[in-house]
């Protein structure tokens, strides 16, 4: 007779990609391209313990602001932006 495996706490708490989609979807239609010289501008997160993952988001989201285009949603900008302002482990 076999015994089922029980699963660890990592493995119940990850999501089922199949049966739950991904939340976020970019309208790549939307022409808005982030210009390198602006990259420098991003704040940028490293993960370590001394960093505050909210203050990381209310100075993104103040970068954001001012790189906004005409006809360009805010949002859409944040969201094609924000992988630049991640490094480290926290990119992966």
């Amino acid at each position: 007779m076999a015994v089922a495996r029980q699963q660890t706490l990592k493995e119940l708490a990850a999501p089922n990609m199949e049966i739950q989609p991904l939340c976020i979807n970019i309208d790549n239609n939307v022409n808005f391209k982030l210009k390198s010289g602006f990259i420098h501008l991003l704040p940028t997160f490293n993960g370590l313990a001394g960093e505050d993952p909210y203050t990381h988001f209310k100075e993104f989201h103040m970068v954001c602001v001012g790189l906004k285009s005409n006809g360009v949603d805010e949002e859409h900008v944040k969201l094609k932006d924000f992988l630049f302002s991640l490094k480290g482990a926290t990119k992966a």
